[in-house]
């Protein structure tokens, strides 16, 4: 026997204000819906530290699921920056809504601790990535925009430029672009309040992609011929892109394979030395579903695509971008 009409409308209604209020603590918006991203701790660019290349110097803390963590372990492994910044990788906590260290680190068990003893203000989250000296027992640097460029800067024989001048006004381009509509745009889309936010989100989201698309079908990386922090601020949105996003956010009015530039490019990023090694598609699906309860209450992990069929299968693709050779990074000095 179906429940009675006004008992339905009764519990929509409660389950829509109680909604409301958990999208709060989730992800803040403003009067019209639209989702904002909190501001977080050490945003500013700190100067090279002078023990910058001291074996173990520093550590970059991550985490597997999140994104921006995703592209400062990028530049980390594809820089090759491993004999002087140790990478520590934190695990989430649902239960709590922290990170926690698998391991006590320099006397702490969660990643909020550090940011509280690094002199972060109590009302500010813990967030990764972050850069911490063990030198000076602080974190330097926790916002992923400037850390991953601290990174590029980083001392290290024979490591690639990924912001070769020639190309430096087109990757400023796409990096501001990409970080509002594409980076936080999946994100505006699945913690939008309204239709109107969402319809909003969405649009950005694959005008922008159309627009990569179309630059990738011209030249063989975002900004031009060589690899940049362009492709490295993309790539973390895209390789979760039918993972996660498109199920859970409501990003899928294009299966990726219909833009088959961007498709071809983010089968030749995977396949770059060492950044399948960064990927954990099991930890993504498990985190992003399990955890954000105001949009999968049920917690249940669906099924999704293997990542090799979205990073080896081949949609055919002619033009600049799939015919030139696959390059290493590590050849494209500056």
């Amino acid at each position: 026997m179906a429940p009675p009409a006004p008992l339905v409308r009764t519990a929509r209604s409660l389950w829509h204000w109680q909604w409301q209020q958990l999208m709060g603590g989730l992800g803040p918006a403003d009067a019209d819906g639209n989702y904002r991203r909190p501001a977080g701790a050490f945003t500013a660019l700190p100067p090279l530290p002078s023990d910058a290349t001291a074996a173990d110097g520093h550590v970059l803390i991550v985490g597997r699921s999140c994104p921006w963590a995703h592209r400062a372990w990028l530049v980390w492994s594809l820089r090759g920056l491993g004999a002087s910044i140790t990478l520590v990788v934190v695990d989430p906590d649902p239960a709590e809504g922290r990170w926690r260290f698998a391991e006590a680190f320099d006397g702490c068990h969660t990643l909020i601790e550090l940011y509280r003893r690094s002199g972060a203000d109590a009302g500010q989250r813990a967030t990764v990535p972050a850069l911490y000296s063990r030198r000076e027992r602080r974190i330097l640097v926790g916002e992923s925009a400037r850390l991953i460029e601290l990174l590029n800067r980083w001392p290290c024989p024979d490591a690639p430029n990924l912001e070769p001048a020639p190309q430096q006004a087109a990757t400023d381009h796409w990096r501001d672009r990409l970080q509002g509509s594409v980076n936080d745009g999946v994100y505006r889309c699945g913690f939008a309040r309204t239709q109107a936010a969402y319809d909003r989100a969405e649009a950005a989201l694959f005008a922008a992609l159309g627009d990569a698309n179309q630059a990738l079908a011209d030249a063989p990386w975002l900004s031009g011929p060589r690899l940049s922090l362009a492709d490295v601020v993309l790539f973390p949105t895209l390789i979760r892109l039918e993972l996660v996003y498109a199920p859970l956010f409501g990003c899928s009015r294009l299966p990726l394979w219909q833009l088959p530039a961007l498709w071809h490019w983010r089968r030749r990023f995977h396949a770059l030395p060492g950044v399948a090694a960064t990927c954990w598609p099991e930890a993504w699906r498990r985190d992003y579903f399990g955890a954000l309860f105001p949009l999968h209450p049920s917690g249940i992990v669906p099924a999704g695509p293997p990542l090799a069929t979205l990073v080896e299968g081949p949609p055919a693709l002619g033009g600049p971008g799939e015919t030139q050779p696959m390059r290493d990074p590590g050849n494209d000095h500056g």
